[in-house]
């Protein structure tokens, strides 16, 4: 059965992942790339399957890409699924949307969880990520953050989920998260993102972020936004109190990776909170 969903797959030269991603998504009515300038062979790649790509050029103002999507793609359809490239839809997750739409969903967006793949092999424990992935497009948009600043961040909304008019629900099936590329990709990734998270912690910008959030998400979010010692807090989480230790190697990695990155927004912190104020302020304010 065609699942009446439009899928958003984003993409920057991501021809390692397509083929592995793009299968997933054979059951959805309607699939975009929406590509900004790939030079690996990339567009090809989704062209070779039929998938019709946009190309996407950010302008270096709101909204950003996934908001752009929302707002500029000719959709056939009211709920849109994003998936990022380097994400496969599990098989029981396809089969619990089609359930879903089969009988009409109850909520405005729904939180999907990311389950990470460790060197091939998908952790059954440890941290999983998620977020508000599936949504019906009429009542969720993605806020404008002030972050313009944070050149590292660029075209793509930074971590954080849209605002919904309604409830919000969670499916029980994840998404495999599983990168194709070398390591320093996901080094070279999480440094920007680090880049970020610091700039928003470090003047408030984080802390109203948060406040968006709902329930006990919030709750949780504030409490690692306020503790000290994340890095070690966020290991401990996911390797002690997520079980994370029963997956062996492949949890151990996982684990240290979430605490190497919120090591590196604090050391980013520190540096800027020990910056001259002159030179925070930037080239513009000395003229």
């Amino acid at each position: 059965m065609t699942i009446p969903v439009s899928v958003v797959v984003m993409t920057r030269n991501e021809a390692a992942n397509l083929p592995h991603c793009l299968p997933r998504l054979s059951r959805f009515a309607e699939i975009f790339v929406v590509d900004s300038d790939s030079e690996d062979g990339t567009q090809a790649l989704a062209a070779a399957l039929g998938i019709p790509v946009v190309p996407f050029r950010w302008d270096g103002r709101y909204p950003k890409k996934k908001q752009w999507c929302l707002d500029r793609l000719p959709f056939a359809y009211d709920w849109v699924l994003f998936v990022d490239a380097d994400e496969r839809p599990t098989p029981a997750l396809v089969e619990e949307i089609a359930r879903l739409m089969a009988r009409g969903p109850r909520h405005a967006a729904y939180f999907i969880a990311g389950r990470p793949v460790v060197a091939g092999r998908p952790l059954r424990f440890g941290a999983w990520n998620r977020k508000l992935a599936l949504l019906d497009r009429r009542r969720a948009r993605f806020p404008e953050v002030r972050d313009l600043d944070v050149a590292a961040m660029g075209e793509v909304e930074g971590h954080y989920q849209p605002v919904v008019d309604g409830p919000v629900g969670a499916l029980r099936h994840p998404m495999d998260h599983a990168d194709e590329k070398p390591p320093s990709a996901w080094f070279d990734r999480h440094n920007r993102y680090s880049d970020w998270e610091a700039a928003l912690r470090s003047d408030g910008r984080m802390a109203a972020l948060i406040g968006r959030e709902r329930g006990w998400r919030r709750m949780a979010k504030l409490c690692l936004h306020r503790t000290p010692c994340r890095p070690l807090v966020a290991f401990l989480h996911a390797y002690v109190a997520r079980l994370g230790m029963l997956d062996g190697r492949a949890g151990f990695d996982h684990a240290v990776a979430r605490a190497f990155y919120y090591w590196q927004v604090g050391v980013k912190m520190r540096a800027a909170a020990g910056r001259p104020a002159v030179e925070q302020a930037g080239p513009a304010s000395r003229r």
